[in-house]
């Protein structure tokens, strides 16, 4: 099943409601209550984007943040009902990509799910294209070498291990492509969400996530990583 929109949220009538709203404007969304019943839909289930409330009642909508990061790379908008800068801040640094505090307008909301949405299937849609029509197309110049084993082919989109083809996901792709594109200088994170993103919006822990997800497939040892390289408190760079 393919949903647009997920929503996770222990308020039956908002999530219920919510859903419905969405629906309504041809935004393909479900809703569940808590956090197994979360891991179980994403299993057996494409989504796009998720709305997570941070109160799941016995269980916390961090703790959820930070396990569906560990195998998912959507956009994850925080919905709460408390307005401590501090939970924003969390909840942006473990990896959400929006704070939202309740009560919320669906309008609003619904425009701003769209928005991102529209956003990540245009990446998706031209990644597809150049790889069903660039097959054949191998010059010099559409091959980027990365190490002595990687080389990443720009025609067809894709990253080449000698003849394994690696899969990246489309801002995995994107974020590599800019990032050799300025290769030997810090790439802020400013640049990388205004230029990759082109959202100055998503947050810091997007970055994060998307970085590790690369390191975990190009680096001999992740934890120790030899092509991209973190700046403390500045950004990445691919020396």
């Amino acid at each position: 099943m393919n949903t647009k929109c997920l929503i996770v949220d222990d308020d039956v009538t908002i999530a219920e409601n919510t859903a419905e709203y969405f629906n309504m404007f041809d935004v393909p969304t479900a809703y569940v209550t808590g956090y197994d019943e979360t891991i179980e839909f994403l299993e057996s289930n494409e989504v796009s984007l998720i709305l997570l409330d941070i109160n799941l009642g016995d269980r916390s909508g961090f703790e959820l943040c930070k396990k569906i990061r560990e195998d998912y790379d959507m956009p994850i908008f925080f919905i709460s009902a408390r307005k401590s800068d501090d939970n924003a801040l969390m909840a942006l640094n473990i990896g959400g990509d929006d704070y939202i505090s309740k009560p919320f307008s669906l309008n609003v909301l619904l425009a701003k799910v769209k928005a991102v949405l529209a956003r990540y299937e245009k990446a998706a849609e031209a990644m597809r294209a150049a790889s069903q029509t660039s097959e054949s197309r191998t010059s010099a110049e559409e091959r980027v070498t990365i190490s002595d084993e990687l080389v990443l082919d720009t025609s067809a989109r894709k990253l080449m291990r000698g003849e394994e083809n690696i899969s990246l996901k489309v801002m995995e792709y994107k974020m590599l492509l800019f990032l050799l594109e300025n290769k030997g200088r810090v790439v802020t994170k400013d640049e990388l969400l205004t230029s990759v993103w082109e959202d100055e919006y998503i947050g810091e822990g997007t970055l994060a996530v998307h970085a590790r997800h690369l390191r975990e497939k190009i680096e001999k040892d992740p934890k120790k990583p030899e092509i991209i390289k973190t700046v403390w408190g500045v950004g990445y760079m691919i020396e």
